[in-house]
């Protein structure tokens, strides 16, 4: 591996996504000391991929793919790439990949498109896989020299993120003297959620003088749980909605106690910045906790205890909301 000096990541997809395959940059770091990695992702989540110090330049493919074609294969000729690892499939990536001339490209065996655009192909599937997400993106490697399969602890010694200061206005919001909890309800529905009803009773159960609680969101999202989250609880509740950035989002983060969410971008960022992550999660494959669990020490998952596929189909989970209130408070007050 001598000649790789430069490696390309691909992951065009959610903030979550990104932040399972971060991970996947200080290996590349341990298989070839020296080389270069580099992070091709959506422009919303180049914030994210800017903490991780294994990455020595984010790639902004949404700005990328305002050029022309022949510019976007100039553009990828520039970086001097010399692998490409296709953890998120994106025909167009590989497209460009293989006419920029990347001497490797990695993709799966599942992806037709790889056939003809990728000149290494590691047989994965995911949809069937016990493993971790994090755990398939580094089989992909697997072609550089990574082992077989790595544990759990491993791949969380291989994520190095850390945030940025945090602005002198959203410091003030900080209270020293008690634990500052984050509340994060909603998911832009890329996953399922708790509940309105059960932040809101969780509120209840936190004493003031001991919780500072903040609910963060877009806009969109607060106005959804306004009525039910945050004004029956004013006085106690610090509404973020819509006032932070990715990069305020990050900072907020790294200085709190804790988060209580479903499976989404803030709760693994909480997870990798070493913070309490406290994870609600649904028995359902695969989208439960042993395929999406964040990534870090200080991680807790609250799932049903049983296989569960009853409401795949729906919106609604019945075994989310198993999960109750007061099992949350209770082990926050233990914290």
């Amino acid at each position: 591996m001598s000649t790789i000096r430069c490696i390309a990541i691909s992951r065009t997809d959610s903030i979550g996504d990104v932040m399972l395959t971060l991970p996947m940059a200080g290996l590349l770091k341990q298989l070839i000391p020296g080389c270069q990695v580099l992070f091709l992702g959506k422009a919303y989540t180049q914030s994210a991929i800017s903490c991780c110090t294994d990455v020595d330049m984010p790639v902004d493919f949404d700005a990328l793919c305002k050029l022309s074609v022949k510019e976007q294969v100039e553009a990828i000729k520039a970086l001097q790439v010399d692998c490409i690892i296709h953890v998120f499939p994106n025909k167009h990536v590989a497209r460009l990949a293989k006419a920029a001339r990347i001497p490797l490209r990695i993709g799966t065996t599942n992806r037709i498109f790889h056939w003809t655009t990728c000149n290494k192909l590691v047989k994965l599937s995911r949809k069937n896989s016990p493993l971790h997400e994090s755990q398939l993106n580094f089989a992909l490697a697997r072609p550089l020299g990574a082992k077989e399969r790595y544990d759990m602890h491993e791949v969380a010694s291989m994520l190095h993120f850390s945030a940025k200061k945090l602005a002198l206005p959203l410091q003030s919001y900080i209270d020293k003297q008690r634990f500052n909890l984050v509340l994060h309800p909603k998911s832009k529905g890329s996953a399922r959620e708790w509940g309105a009803n059960n932040y809101a009773e969780l509120i209840t159960l936190l004493p003031p003088e001991r919780f500072k609680i903040f609910v963060t969101g877009t806009q969109a999202e607060g106005d959804a749980v306004r009525d039910i989250l945050i004004a029956p609880y004013a006085d106690r509740v610090t509404d973020l909605t819509g006032k932070l950035t990715l990069d305020d989002l990050i900072a907020f983060l790294a200085n709190v106690g804790g988060i209580v969410a479903a499976s989404t971008g803030p709760l693994h960022i909480a997870a990798s910045l070493g913070v309490n992550a406290v994870g609600v999660y649904p028995p359902i494959r695969p989208m439960h906790p042993g395929r999406w669990a964040p990534v870090g020490k200080r991680v807790k998952i609250f799932v049903a205890q049983k296989e569960c596929s009853a409401c795949r189909k729906s919106g609604k989970c019945s075994c989310m909301q198993e999960i109750t209130p007061e099992d949350v408070a209770s082990y926050l007050l233990n914290l």
